[in-house]
Order: C-alpha cells, then sequence, then structure tokens
C-alpha cells in the first residue's frame, strides 16, 4: 500500500484553513436552520444535507485524479489493516451531533448547546493528543496549550453569553441535557483523529470524506424513515438552490479537519475551527441577521480572544515567547 509522503505545512497556513473551516460549520448551521424551517422538520434538513454533500464528495472523487487514486487505495488499506475498519464509521459521530442538536437544542438554547459542545471538542482533542491517538502520533499539552484551551472556553462563553437568557438562572436544569453536545464534542475529536488518520494512508481526504458521508446519510435516513413511519413526513422541497449548499459546507470543513490534523494536531485544528465557527458566526450575523439582535459587542470581544488563544495554543514547545528576554 502506498502512503503519503509525510509533508511539512505551515503552520500559520494550517491554522488559516482552520478557520475557513470553522467558518464553514455555522454557514451550514445557518442554511440547513433555514431549510429545517421551510420543511418544518429538522431531521429531514440534515438528512437531506448530508445527501448533498455525499453527492459532491462522490462527484470530486470521480473528477479529480487524486480522488481516483484515493479510491483505488482503499481494498488495500482494509487488507493490510493500516487502521482499525471502524475508523469507516467515523460519520455516525457527525450524525449523532446533529441528532444531539434535534433532541437538546430546544431545551437549551443554542447558546448553553454550543459552549457544552466546544467543552467537550476542547477535552476529547487534548485526550486524542495526549494519547497519541490522532494520525501525527502523541503531541504534547503543553502549560501553555492548556492555558490556551481554558481562554478558548472562555472566549466562546463571552462570545455567545448575549444568547444565554435565563439559562444561567437554573444550571441544574440543563445539565442532563448538556451531556448529549457535550459527549458529542468529545466524540468529535476522535472523529477528527479517524479521518486524519485514514487520510494518511489513502493520500487524500476524499475516501474519508465518503465514508464520512455515506455513514452520516445511512444512520439519519434511519432514523429519518422511523420518524416517518410514526407521525409521517412531508417531501414539499424549495426550489432555491442556495437551500442545499448545506453539505457542500460540510465537504468543506470535514475534507480541512482530515487534512490539518496530522499537520497541526488534532487539538490545534479543534481550536482553529472553533475560532473560525465564532468569526463565520459574527459574519453571518452581519450580513445575514437572523431576528433583530444584531452584532453584540461580547460577541465581537469573544471572537477577537478566540484568535489570541489559537496563536497561544501554536507557539511549539521550546520557543522562545515574543515578552521573554533573549540571550
Amino acid at each position: 500500500m502506498t502512503q503519503t509522503r509525510a509533508t511539512s505545512l505551515p503552520v500559520p497556513l494550517g491554522l488559516a484553513l482552520a478557520l475557513v473551516a470553522g467558518a464553514a460549520m455555522p454557514a451550514q448551521g445557518r442554511i440547513n436552520g433555514q431549510l429545517g424551517l421551510f420543511l418544518g422538520n429538522g431531521m429531514q434538513a440534515a438528512t437531506i444535507s448530508f445527501g448533498t454533500g455525499l453527492v459532491i464528495i462522490l462527484a470530486l472523487a470521480a473528477l479529480l485524479p487524486s480522488g481516483r487514486r484515493g479510491v483505488r487505495a482503499i481494498p488495500a488499506a482494509l487488507r493490510a489493516k493500516a487502521f482499525p475498519w471502524w475508523y469507516l464509521c467515523a460519520g455516525a459521530i457527525g450524525a449523532y451531533f446533529v441528532l444531539s442538536q434535534g433532541l437538546v437544542v430546544g431545551i437549551l438554547g443554542i447558546a448553553v448547546f454550543t459552549v457544552a459542545n466546544v467543552t467537550g471538542q476542547t477535552v476529547g482533542s487534548m485526550v486524542v493528543d495526549g494519547t497519541g491517538f490522532g494520525p501525527g502520533g502523541k503531541r504534547p499539552i503543553t502549560g501553555l496549550r492548556v492555558i490556551a484551551a481554558i481562554i478558548m472556553l472562555g472566549a466562546v462563553l463571552w462570545a455567545v453569553s448575549p444568547q444565554l437568557g435565563d439559562a444561567v438562572a437554573h444550571p441544574a436544569e440543563l445539565l442532563l441535557p448538556m451531556l448529549l453536545p457535550f459527549t458529542a464534542g468529545i466524540l468529535n475529536g476522535f472523529q477528527t483523529a479517524m479521518n486524519g488518520t485514514q487520510t494518511q494512508h489513502y493520500g487524500t481526504f476524499v475516501p474519508a470524506t465518503i465514508f464520512n458521508f455515506a455513514v452520516g446519510f445511512g444512520v439519519l435516513a434511519i432514523a429519518l424513515a422511523v420518524q416517518a413511519a410514526v407521525a409521517g413526513v412531508a417531501w414539499n422541497l424549495p426550489g432555491e438552490a442556495w437551500y442545499y449548499l448545506g453539505g457542500a459546507c460540510g465537504v468543506v470543513f470535514i475534507s480541512l479537519a482530515a487534512y490539518l490534523a496530522k499537520h497541526l494536531g488534532v487539538l490545534l485544528t479543534s481550536l482553529g475551527m472553533i475560532a473560525g465557527q465564532l468569526l463565520g458566526s459574527l459574519a453571518l450575523d452581519a450580513v445575514w441577521p437572523m431576528g433583530n439582535d444584531g452584532v453584540h459587542l461580547a460577541t465581537v470581544l469573544g471572537s477577537v480572544l478566540a484568535i489570541g488563544a489559537v496563536a497561544l495554543a501554536s507557539v511549539q514547545p521550546g520557543a522562545r515567547l515574543p515578552w521573554e528576554k533573549r540571550d
């Protein structure tokens, strides 16, 4: 089996790509949210999103020479047992995240859901890097990275604080529902690592992304079929093309996360993507506002703080910090 030649990706470029990947996530959420409102069914919208994403990545696999090579490398990788077969099921984690959204966002609100999910992502990513589960092997969890992770959580909490509402007054009632987004966040770190490991052995992100969308679509399709059997599902689809761009956004962030996991490590990739989510949400609120709230100062300042947290986390072990004296 042919494995990709190790190449070095400059950290600033990798972080820029992580920001782009993260920014695609709120764009997908906004599009899928609008599709769900149109259909009156969030599960149906998520299934359509995964389905369109699967079609897009299959088209890329057919059109790109690297994609075709990657698909041809799948049997050899599986025969060689280059990674456990269940890595192919990483897409089930994405489906679990979507299902958790549908189950508890109405109870928690999007702000509390986001904080719980990001906390889980941070914890899961630190475990993945610390244990060497990711494609880049063990990566040191330095004091600076721990501090950066804590700062990132504070930045997210600050950024979403205008939407917290009365949730902070009744935290005990939210603890059990918060377990779903928290565990989905933890699993997201492992999903990124599993996709990154596959990408390393296939030589391209395409096969791992195909499996992600195929498995996720299958899980959601089964859930939607159960819903249809119990309550019925109408297929009154919108005619505007932009309603179906959620899948394309998903291809962007899943593919980039799989590619970056080896080069940046899962923790730094996750922190970069979280910062990208905040910046993407800020941009969406500015150009495509929902409701009458507009852009809050806390959201702007929280997003700026998140960029600082990513910069701090990117400092390599043993590197001299800007404020340290030179010999």
